[in-house]
This record gives C-alpha cells, structure tokens and sequence, in this order.
C-alpha cells in the first residue's frame, strides 16, 4: 500500500440522505461520488488518517473511511471523513481537500451501534497519534492544502 499512500483528493462536500436509519453521532464531510470513482482501483476499503483542510482553512488532523460501511449495510461505495474538530456549522458545499496517509483497519461490521461509535473513537485516538509522529507531521504543510482551490471540483 505504501505505492498508493500518501493519497489526496478534493472535492465539495455533499449531504448524504441515509434513509431509515440512526447514524453514529459522529459527524462526517462525504465526498461526491466522483471523487469516490477517482480513487485508486488497488486501494482497499477501511479506516485511513491524514490531514483535512476545508475551504483553504486551518489544517486538520482526520480519519476516513472508504467503503460500504456494513453496519448500515450501503449499497454504494462512499468517502466520509470525519474532520478532528469542532465545527459551529455544517459546511456542505465546501472545499474538503484530504491526504490520507495511512491505513488504520478494515472495513467490518459491528454488533451494536455503541460497539461501532467506540471502535470509531478508537480510530480518532490512533490518528492523532500517528499524525504526531514527524514523518506524517511533516505533511500538514504540503503544499496541495493550501493551493487554489478549483473552481470545477
């Protein structure tokens, strides 16, 4: 996997209409699904960290997660990063640029919505752990973060 990471992507942020179901009261920016269909065939499905910026904003640590996610059991592929930080607003339609550099775990699915909200919890602890570390501190000041943003995302 070290070929594929570290990966960036950009994109509006869309709202997600998941229907009959609780989410977990994480909250998380969900990329459109081009951006989606743009990842790297070979890259698997699971829980990613890296750095978030949204609309060319403070640099953020994140999590992410790529797949299907089975305990809602979707049918579509999705993106969703949970950005480490407490935003006053929702910021649909806005510029997230992510670049995820490294692997977390699988995808997998969980027993109770208490079980999957703990093992995402988990997931932020181990991120911002690995983002400390100065091999992926360094990144927070990549350059793709901070470039324009475009206008045909």
């Amino acid at each position: 996997m070290e070929q594929i990471l570290p990966h960036f992507a950009e994109g509006k942020v869309v709202k997600r209409i998941w229907t009959g179901q609780q989410r977990a009261r994480i909250p998380t920016a969900n990329f459109p699904e081009n951006v989606v269909e743009n990842l790297p065939k070979d890259l698997p499905g699971g829980v990613y960290y890296g750095w978030a910026n949204v609309d060319n904003g403070e640099v953020l640590k994140m999590v992410l997660s790529i797949g299907w996610n089975p305990y809602y059991h979707n049918t579509k592929k999705s993106m969703e990063t949970h950005v480490i930080h407490t935003f006053k607003e929702d910021f649909y339609g806005s510029t997230l640029k992510v670049i995820m550099l490294g692997y977390i775990r699988p995808m997998r699915d969980f027993s109770s919505l208490d079980e999957l909200i703990g093992a995402i919890n988990d997931d932020i602890q181990e991120a911002k752990e690995k983002l400390d570390l100065p091999e992926n501190a360094s990144y927070k000041q990549n350059n793709f973060l901070f470039d324009e943003i475009k206008e045909d995302v």
